[in-house]
């Protein structure tokens, strides 16, 4: 018996080695001391190669050995950084330089834009005055041409005829006589310098009789018988006819644009007008209103409900 207890003590010693080995291990216990690292170094350090007879090789020799080809590796990595970087430095100038012209692109376009509108305001201004000129000239042309009319009537209605045509001057005078003697009765001068029919360019197909323009050797002679032809119709041989003022056709024109107020006006009792050289003017609450334009007749209308 006591030898058998004696076999088995050896067994118990083993697996309480393996039960401190467990123990440390789980604890954290460092499982080689010191002496043992240094042992493994001594073993790992490179040993002298066999046959060539050199003396072997020391761990400082070995170490200077890996040095030199970490610092050769290491090198030529950083020489390949290098060249990336001298690359990229390049290519960081080479975008600064574009960078800088476009900047200078961009401040050229933006004192292009800056002089062209400027230059297009002086345009503007240039062309407003031009059209101010032009409008001020087409005024002054047609007010010369209405007073190179001064001394001419327009007939109007009066029958297209050859044989009325080829006596325009004694038709003036029936009519005087058939209209306002007391013209002829005074003495005046009613003769005419000459008397035509308008030309029809506008509408050849056109069947109304073509105006007459007749020109008086006497201003006062034509004012009189305009006077009397706005007080009462005109006729000749019992066929209504109408005399008016002779103006530019831009004129004629300006005044035809008033008819349909004129008429309404005229229903209303305002006792329209139209005065030279194409003004409406009416009698309205006591007072003369006059309007250059048909757009100012309305905005005066708009305001007062009586006259819509």
């Amino acid at each position: 018996m006591a030898n058998s207890t004696e076999a088995q003590k050896p067994q118990n010693t083993k697996k309480n080695k393996k039960k401190g080995a467990t123990l440390d291990t789980f604890y954290g216990a460092k499982i080689q001391n010191t002496e043992q690292t240094e042992d493994n170094i001594k073993e790992n350090a490179p040993k002298p190669s066999k046959g060539n007879g050199n003396s072997p090789q020391t761990y400082e020799e070995f170490e200077s050995e890996m040095t030199k080809k970490m610092e050769a590796f290491w090198e030529e990595k950083l020489e390949i950084m290098q060249k990336k970087f001298t690359h990229l430095q390049n290519q960081f100038d080479q975008t600064v330089k574009e960078n800088q012209a476009l900047k200078a692109r961009i401040r050229q376009l933006e004192d292009n834009d800056r002089v062209k509108e400027q230059e297009s305001i002086k345009q503007s201004q240039n062309t407003k005055k031009l059209e101010e000129n032009i409008k001020y000239l087409t005024d002054k042309v047609i007010d010369l041409e209405n007073r190179g009319r001064r001394d001419n009537l327009r007939i109007i209605g009066l029958p297209d005829k050859p044989e009325i045509n080829t006596k325009l001057d004694m038709v003036i005078q029936d009519i005087i006589k058939e209209n306002c003697p007391e013209i002829l009765e005074q003495g005046g001068n009613t003769s005419t310098d000459r008397a035509h029919r308008t030309p029809s360019t506008l509408n050849p197909q056109k069947t109304t009789p073509r105006n007459v323009i007749a020109k008086f050797q006497s201003y006062q002679t034509k004012e009189k018988i305009l006077q009397e032809a706005r007080k009462r119709q005109f006729r000749y041989k019992g066929m209504p006819i109408r005399v008016t003022q002779d103006l530019a056709s831009s004129t004629l024109n300006d005044r035809k644009a008033w008819n349909m107020i004129f008429r309404k006006a005229r229903e209303l009792g305002l006792q329209p007008r139209i005065s030279y050289p194409a003004k409406l003017t009416i009698y309205f609450q006591g007072k003369v209103w006059a309007f250059n334009k048909i757009e100012d007749f309305q905005l005066f209308a708009k305001k007062r409900p009586e006259l819509c």
